[in-house]
């Protein structure tokens, strides 16, 4: 199985997988070292971790969702509109909205499945 108009040639699944490997896990490198950058400055002001709530988590999370469409949805209809946007910007803030999306439903489904095996445990 391979891929065709990458670079011009037949990309194998293993070496498309392995290429992905590669920038997950640059990008955990990049989030480390941006957290140590940042971790600095914010530690004097910054308060003790408090322990969340699952409904806490649950509400960050579906606001995050929400941020990110929006901000895809701004990103598309400046670029409609002609501003100066780099179009890879817009498709990868589309692209990162969509994805959150479709976890966010896949949370859903299993906290609903959750909620009905519970539902029909007897007393």
């Amino acid at each position: 199985m391979s891929v065709n108009g990458i670079g011009g040639g037949a990309m194998s699944v293993d070496r498309i997988m392995a290429m992905r490997q590669q920038i997950l896990e640059k990008n955990q490198a990049l989030s480390r070292a941006n957290q140590e950058v940042a971790a600095p400055a914010a530690a004097p002001t910054a308060a003790p971790p408090a322990i969340s709530s699952f409904s806490d988590t649950l509400e960050g999370a579906l606001g995050q969702v929400n941020r990110a469409q929006h901000q895809a949805s701004n990103l598309s209809a400046a670029y409609e509109r002609g501003e100066t946007i780099d179009i890879a910007k817009v498709m990868l803030a589309r692209q990162q909205a969509s994805v959150g999306f479709e976890a966010t439903l896949q949370v859903r489904n299993k906290l609903l499945s959750a909620y009905k095996d519970i539902m029909s445990m007897p007393v």
